[in-house]
């Protein structure tokens, strides 16, 4: 989505004004004992200057515009890519898009992530996610393999899922067509794509070929929002409750439908024999505790399982790697443990 010239001029104030002193936003924040973040505090003060509203209250088109718009303006800039292409590979219903992200230097047939934005459900695209996915692919010299799956309100539960694991599969089952290697394929994402991810995980346990490794970003995996920090957290920290359920009323408009482990893995009776997995929270993120439980529940069931917490972070941080120092720290470590993961699967 093309910028207008007034959007542009807002980016460009913004990275000027995140180069202040983190002092200038004000005495630091604590809360559930952590400290804040100062230029996470400052990109939020800068969005109250900006009278940036919450997406809740923009309509639906408008949330997805400022989506569109903000994603990558606080994203560190990455080397181009050798490939960046689009593809569509089977859906359940229709033809699914990705987008292919393939770093120069990186012999074929090359490790791969499989990638599911983030957005709530209802926001969010393979453009909006676009920087982000370049960073993943060149820190982690693996082909990334970006997912435009369905949205609601126009496909709500289970289209998002159905979606993710169709992709997954048809990347799978073509690995040669995309020059990966289908033993060194993990899947990922952040809040509602690590959802996804998550799913797929479990998903997948009986198929032939499985991911081998799952990154989840400060993922969404309890839509009943019945942790702690979703009020201790939820507002003033960019990702908002009110805003938490405006997107569960556009996916989930069956309440009941929040405690399908399809909608919150969470709720899965059994998750033994998920692929293993890095789960990373934020401190200021209403999705805290939830990830947290997660991560504990893999590990209970038995699933090798590192959980990072970045206590004075918000929820996400994937985009703001160009302004916040923490969040480029939380990426490396995102990149070096995908790395990792599928070497050792080489």
């Amino acid at each position: 989505m093309e910028m207008t010239l007034g959007e542009h001029l807002q980016a460009r104030v913004a990275r000027v004004l995140l180069r202040l002193p983190p002092r200038v936003a004000g005495a630091p924040i604590v809360r559930d004992g952590r400290a804040l973040d100062g230029r996470s505090q400052l990109a939020l003060a800068m969005a109250r200057w900006m009278r940036r509203p919450p997406l809740h209250r923009a309509t639906l088109a408008g949330a997805r515009h400022e989506l569109e718009v903000s994603a990558n303006v606080l994203v560190r800039e990455s080397a181009p890519m050798a490939l960046e292409e689009d593809h569509r590979v089977a859906g359940p219903s229709a033809p699914i898009r990705v987008r292919v992200y393939r770093p120069r230097g990186i012999a074929e047939p090359a490790p791969a992530l499989v990638y599911l934005h983030g957005g709530g459900f209802a926001l969010g695209s393979l453009d909006a996610y676009a920087a982000s996915c370049r960073g993943i692919a060149n820190d982690a010299r693996c082909v990334v393999v970006a997912v435009e799956y369905r949205l609601a309100p126009e496909h709500p539960f289970p289209a998002a899922p159905d979606d993710a694991l169709a992709a997954f599969r048809a990347i799978a089952s073509d690995a040669t067509a995309f020059g990966i290697d289908a033993r060194r394929i993990a899947i990922g994402g952040d809040s509602a794509g690590g959802n996804l991810a998550a799913v797929v995980s479990l998903d997948t346990r009986a198929d032939a070929v499985r991911p081998c490794f799952q990154l989840l970003l400060y993922p969404v995996v309890d839509q009943t929002r019945s942790f702690p920090s979703i009020e201790s957290c939820g507002r003033g920290f960019f990702l908002e409750k009110e805003t938490l359920e405006w997107f569960c009323r556009h996916y989930l408009p069956d309440p009941e439908s929040a405690r399908d482990p399809r909608a919150s893995p969470l709720f899965a009776s059994d998750v033994a024999g998920a692929p293993p997995a890095l789960v990373m929270t934020a401190g200021f993120d209403p999705l805290r505790d939830e990830g947290d439980a997660y991560a504990a529940k893999l590990r209970d069931a038995g699933v090798p399982v590192e959980h990072r917490q970045y206590g004075s972070l918000i929820h996400g941080f994937l985009a703001m790697t160009g302004a916040v120092h923490g969040a480029r720290e939380a990426l490396r470590d995102a990149t070096d443990a995908l790395r990792r993961a599928v070497a050792a699967r080489g």
